[in-house]
C-alpha cells in the first residue's frame, strides 16, 4: 500500500487531504511544517509528499530543497494558492511532480496523486489494517463518543445494542484521530470537553466526517438544551443522565439510514446486523426476503450453481419470520438449480426445529466451512 506524507501548517487542510487519501486506501502521515516533514521522512519511507508552499519555520520550497540536497528523491505534489504563471513555473523548476491549486476538489487531488504515483486512473488500493476502514463494508453502525469521563463510555456501552460499534475517545485529539481513520454515522461529543467551547472541534469533525450526525451531550436542565446545542453547531442534543428511550431513538435514527440489509459478493450473501426495535422486524423481513430473492435471481443469471448465506447476524426474536425467509429463499434458489448453504450461530438451527419446513436445517459455523462441504 502506498504511503503518503501530507505537510501543511493548516490543521483543517491536513485533515481534508488525509481524509481524501485514506478513502483512496493509502496510508497517511502528517507534518505541520517543513522541519517536522523532514523529521518524518527520516523516520519512515514515503512514496509521495503532498507539500504546502507557505508555512512558518520552514516552507515548502525550503523543505524540498533540503530533501534534494540530502539525496531524497521522493516525488512531491505541491499545494499552492497562487496561480500566477511565474510562481507555478518556479515551483516546477524545484523538481515537483505536479501542483494543486487551493481550494481544490477531491477529484482533482485524487487524479494528481495517482499521476504522481504513476498509478492508473481506475486504481483501487487493497486496504488493510485500520487505514481507510469504514463502517459500510459489513453494514455495522459505528458511533464515536468523545467524552473525558470514562463512566460515560461505560454507560453508553451498556445501553446500545451489541451490534453497534462504539469507539471511545477521552480527548479532543484522540477523537479527531479516530475520525481520520474511520467513518462514523454519528459522533457524540461532551459539549464541555473543549476549553472555550466546542466550535472548533465540531468544525473539524464536519470536515473529517461529512454527512455524519454530530450530537452534543449536556446535562439535563430546565433550559432548552437542544436549542443551545444547535446554536453551538451540533445537530441535536443527547441529555445526561441518559435514558434508554433516548438512546434507542438515536440508534434507530441512524440505523434507518442504513438500507443495506446485506452485502452480496459473487456467491456470498452476508446479512448485516439488525439495529431497529422489534416492532420493525416485520418490515425488515419483508424487505430482506424481496431483496435476497432478487440477488439469488442474479446468481442464476450469472450461472452460479452454489450460494452461501451468512446469517450470523439474522435477528431471532421472531423465529417464524426467519423460517419463512429461509423457506422462500430456498425455493427461489431451488427453482434456479442453485444449492444454498447457510452460516449461522448455533441458536439458528435450534430456533428452526419448531417449524416443519426448517426442522432439518443444516447450519455451518463459518463461510469457509460451508464452501468446503458438499451441498
Amino acid at each position: 500500500m502506498p504511503c503518503i506524507l501530507t505537510v501543511d501548517d493548516s490543521r483543517p487542510i491536513r485533515m481534508i487531504v488525509s481524509r481524501a487519501l485514506i478513502e483512496m486506501g493509502f496510508e497517511v502521515g502528517e507534518a505541520e511544517d517543513g522541519n517536522d516533514g523532514l523529521k518524518k521522512l527520516k523516520e519512515k519511507a514515503y512514496d509521495l509528499v503532498v507539500l504546502d508552499v507557505t508555512m512558518p519555520n520552514l516552507d515548502g520550497p525550503g523543505m524540498l530543497a533540503k530533501m534534494r540536497e540530502a539525496g531524497d528523491k521522493t516525488p512531491v505534489l505541491m499545494l499552492t494558492s497562487e496561480s500566477k504563471t511565474s510562481i507555478v513555473a518556479g515551483l516546477m523548476k524545484l523538481g515537483i511532480q505536479d501542483y494543486v491549486l487551493k481550494p481544490f476538489k477531491g477529484e482533482e487531488l485524487r487524479a494528481k496523486v495517482l499521476k504522481a504515483l504513476k498509478l492508473p486512473a481506475n486504481y483501487v488500493a487493497q486496504k488493510s489494517g485500520s487505514a481507510g476502514a469504514t463502517d459500510g463494508g459489513d453494514g455495522k453502525l459505528a458511533l464515536l463518543v468523545i467524552d473525558d469521563i470514562e463512566n460515560v463510555h461505560k454507560k453508553l456501552r451498556s445501553m446500545v445494542p451489541e451490534a453497534v460499534e462504539l469507539e471511545i475517545a477521552l480527548t479532543e485529539k484522540d477523537g479527531l484521530a479516530a475520525a481520520r481513520s474511520k467513518k462514523f454515522r454519528a459522533v457524540l461529543v461532551d459539549a464541555e470537553i473543549q476549553a472555550g467551547g466546542p466550535d472548533r472541534l465540531v468544525k473539524n469533525l464536519r470536515l473529517l466526517l461529512p454527512g455524519a450526525g454530530i450530537w452534543g451531550m449536556a446535562l439535563r436542565s430546565a433550559n432548552n438544551v437542544a436549542k443551545e446545542m444547535r446554536e453551538l453547531g451540533f445537530d441535536d442534543a443527547l441529555l445526561k443522565p441518559f435514558t434508554q428511550d433516548a438512546i434507542d431513538a438515536l440508534i434507530e435514527q441512524y440505523a434507518v439510514k442504513n438500507d443495506t440489509l446485506f452485502v452480496a459478493t459473487e456467491d456470498l450473501i452476508q446479512l448485516t446486523p439488525f439495529l431497529g426495535k422489534e416492532d420493525k422486524l416485520e418490515r425488515y423481513f419483508t424487505k430482506l426476503s424481496a431483496d435476497v430473492k432478487a440477488v439469488v435471481n442474479k446468481l442464476g443469471e450469472a450461472c452460479f450453481e452454489k450460494a452461501v448465506i451468512d446469517a450470523i447476524h439474522i435477528p431471532l426474536q421472531q423465529p417464524a419470520r426467519v423460517a419463512q425467509f429461509l423457506v422462500d429463499t430456498f425455493k427461489v434458489a431451488s427453482d434456479l438449480g442453485i444449492a444454498v448453504k447457510v452460516v449461522g450461530l448455533p441458536e439458528l438451527p435450534r430456533a428452526m426445529r419448531g417449524f416443519q419446513e426448517t426442522k432439518d436445517l443444516r447450519c455451518f459455523t463459518t463461510v469457509e466451512e460451508a464452501r468446503s462441504q458438499a451441498a
